[in-house]
C-alpha cells in the first residue's frame, strides 16, 4: 500500500498561506527608520556647524568693532582714549554683511555686543530652515600707562 499523497501548500480557493511578503513589510520600515537617524546625524552636525559659524562670525565683529577707537581723542594726546561708538557699530555691521550673516550691534561704552544670526536650511529632514543666534561681547586690551620719563 502506497502512502497518500502529501496536503497541498494552499488553503481554499488556491491561495497559499505562510509569511510571504512580511520581510518585504519589515525592511521597508527598517529602511525608512535608518534615513531618518542618516538625516538628524547629517542634519543636526549640520546645525551644529551653523551655530559654530555664527558665534565665530560674532566674535570677529565684536573685535573688529572694539577696534575702532576715538582717533582724534588719540592724537591729542588724551590720558584716556575711548571707542567712536558710531564707527564700531558701523564696522561691526560691514563686518557681518561681508561675512553674509545678519545681526544687531550694541556699543555700552567700551564694551561691544554683536548678535549675529545664520539661516541654515535642513538638507535631509523636510522639515524646512531654522535661524541660528549667537552673542559675543569684545572689550579693548589696555595696557598700564608708560612711566615718564
Amino acid at each position: 500500500m502506497s502512502a497518500p499523497p502529501p496536503a497541498p501548500a494552499h488553503g481554499p480557493g488556491g491561495r497559499r498561506r505562510g509569511d510571504s511578503g512580511q520581510a518585504t513589510a519589515f525592511v521597508v520600515v527598517l529602511a525608512v527608520a535608518f534615513l531618518l537617524c542618516l538625516g538628524l546625524v547629517f542634519d543636526g552636525g549640520g546645525l551644529l556647524r551653523a551655530r559654530s559659524s555664527a558665534h565665530l562670525m560674532a566674535q570677529e565683529a565684536a573685535r573688529v568693532g572694539v577696534q575702532q577707537i576715538d582717533w582724534a581723542a588719540y592724537r591729542s594726546g588724551a590720558e584716556e582714549v575711548g571707542l567712536d561708538p558710531v564707527e564700531a557699530s558701523r564696522a561691526a555691521q560691514a563686518f557681518l554683511a561681508d561675512a553674509g550673516a545678519t545681526g544687531t550691534v550694541t556699543v555700552d561704552g567700551d564694551t561691544v555686543t554683536v548678535t549675529c544670526s545664520v539661516d541654515y536650511g535642513f538638507a535631509l529632514l523636510p522639515i524646512g530652515s531654522t535661524t541660528v543666534e549667537a552673542t559675543a561681547t569684545a572689550r579693548p586690551y589696555t595696557s598700564p600707562a608708560a612711566p615718564a620719563p
